[in-house]
């Protein structure tokens, strides 16, 4: 593969991984560039992140790399599931619409036993020379996703009626956010699917809720098992 294939590539795999990123979080396109102006942290603007998130911006500058990089290892340090730390939420006490952002969820890109990505992982990823975490590139074909749903709602219920096992799936289910419960709850009663972006930033808590209840062969696999035990599933045509 030639470095044009590369870039291309890589510039993909970074729009995934922001995706997924801001999906996790329940995030606007507006946060990550108000904490990296709030915080000094570098600058990125509202149409970079959108133009980054739909794979359209080829050539970002190095303060983008930089503000993503630093605002990423900021959150693994001072934030997570279930908000910012105490020392953040004091920086940005004069900015309560950012802070109510990140109250919810402000989950930073990582990998286990790897370090915390930072500019220049964001960099390498971007131009093709580093895949990103893992967890951060599950990428799922729209026409899929339908399918997918399905099957995951066959094996959470074990076939059952919803109301017969709602109160166990739901209390495996780790996810707090209402708006990710309630959407959570429509998939596996099938009155929704999720979308392919919504599945691909759900799959790490959907292992985790398979783990919880217990089925087999799940504390075996990582997430990209369930991804594919979950293909397995659907049924052809």
């Amino acid at each position: 593969m030639g470095y044009r294939e590369d870039l291309a590539a890589g510039r993909i795999a970074f729009a995934h991984l922001i995706r997924v990123w801001h999906e996790r979080n329940g995030w606007s396109h507006k946060v990550l560039p108000a904490l990296a102006e709030a915080l000094d942290l570098g600058r990125v603007h509202n149409s970079q992140i959108s133009m980054l998130r739909n794979g359209k911006l080829a050539s970002p500058g190095p303060e983008v790399f930089l503000a993503l990089g630093r605002i990423n290892r900021l959150l693994a340090s001072e934030a997570g599931a279930t908000g910012p730390s105490p020392s953040l939420r004091a920086r940005l006490g004069s900015n309560p619409e950012l802070l109510a952002s990140l109250e919810g969820s402000a989950l930073a890109v990582e990998m286990q036993g790897a370090p915390v990505p930072g500019p220049g992982e964001f960099l390498e990823v971007f131009v093709g020379l580093r895949p990103p975490p893992a967890a951060f590139d599950l990428r799922v074909a729209e026409g899929e996703a339908a399918g997918l749903s399905a099957a995951l709602a066959l094996l959470f219920t074990g076939g059952r009626p919803w109301r017969l096992c709602r109160e166990a799936v739901l209390a495996a289910y780790p996810a707090s956010r209402r708006q990710r419960r309630e959407r959570f709850t429509e998939v596996m009663a099938g009155l929704r699917d999720y979308s392919a972006t919504e599945l691909e930033a759900e799959l790490p808590d959907l292992l985790l809720t398979a783990r919880a209840l217990g089925l087999a062969g799940a504390a075996g696999f990582e997430v990209d098992g369930l991804l594919e035990q979950l293909r397995q599933r659907v049924q052809p045509g």
